[in-house]
């Protein structure tokens, strides 16, 4: 056959758009699972185009734009190669699905495999729940399923736990200039100097067996809880080593402490000094009778 004669057939009859693109491929040494990587076209459809076989193809748009990247990927003209299988695919015969009527009477006709399964499954599992009901029922003793009641249970609400008892409070008040140390049985300063009036301090509620000295008793007022017990001495002489912890005072004032008695009590006996351990913060505000002393500890 002359290249004239070649001319001719290649005009009356084109060769398809998948035969090039297949010999395209086989020129370049690739594969078509290659083609279908740099152009992430599935390889059943890669394999349908160059087949020729358009009707397993989504539609024509589809093929056209697998032809175009099949094309890319292999440098051919995707223009020519487009407008070609366009008219290919639009002239192919398309498969259309095929309905069978389905006649419910019909003896042949039978459920599916997983519907079956399913519907066993489901029969299997009411059958355990209710060999579990009834063994449950007779392990109770009773033959007859217990009756639902017809009255709801009311439910009592929790009641809150109480709140743990707050630990006594015990503060020494100035109700004028007073010179006050305050310190536990270790001897550990808890507070040394020169209150002014209206200054306070809370005794830590911690302390170990606190006690102070205090040059005048009269102007320090103490309180419990909030309650006001009577002073701890008359002012005459100073006093030392004189306890406050929460159980002393109720122990030394008794109904006072509880009820937060005013009425002054007879001042106890001054403890006799001991030798310091630490020097008040000022001299010129020390007692005289605590001058170069300080009160021991317990």
């Amino acid at each position: 056959m002359t290249e004239a004669e070649r001319g001719d057939n290649a005009t009356l009859f084109p060769q398809p758009v998948g035969e090039r693109l297949r010999a395209a491929r086989e020129r370049q040494g690739m594969s078509l699972a290659e083609i279908g990587a740099r152009t992430r076209v599935p390889l059943r459809h890669l394999e349908a185009i160059e087949a020729s076989n358009y009707g397993a193809l989504p539609s024509p748009t589809y093929a056209v734009g697998f032809v175009r990247a099949y094309a890319r990927a292999l440098g051919e003209d995707e223009v020519a190669l487009a407008r070609d299988v366009r008219a290919e695919a639009h002239d192919a015969p398309r498969a259309t699905p095929r309905y069978q009527p389905y006649e419910v009477a019909d003896p042949t006709r039978v459920p599916s495999r997983g519907l079956v399964i399913a519907a066993a499954g489901v029969a299997l599992a009411i059958a355990v729940l209710a060999v579990l009901w009834l063994g449950s029922s007779l392990f109770r003793g009773d033959g007859t399923p217990p009756a639902a009641p017809s009255v709801a249970v009311a439910v009592p609400a929790a009641r809150p736990s109480a709140a743990p008892a707050a630990a006594p409070q015990v503060a020494l008040t100035a109700t004028d200039e007073v010179w006050l140390r305050v310190y536990d049985a270790a001897d550990k300063t808890l507070y040394l100097g020169t209150m002014k009036a209206g200054e306070r301090f809370d005794v830590p509620p911690g302390a170990d067996n606190p006690m102070i000295n205090v040059g005048r008793p009269d102007k320090l007022q103490v309180t419990l809880n909030g309650s006001v017990l009577p002073p701890l001495g008359d002012g005459r002489r100073a006093i030392k080593n004189v306890r406050v912890s929460a159980d002393a005072l109720r122990t030394r004032f008794g109904g006072n402490a509880a009820g937060g008695e005013t009425a002054p009590a007879a001042p106890a006996a001054p403890a006799a000094a001991a030798p310091a351990t630490a020097a008040p913060a000022a001299a010129s505000s020390v007692p005289p009778a605590f001058a170069g002393q300080t009160p021991a500890g317990r």
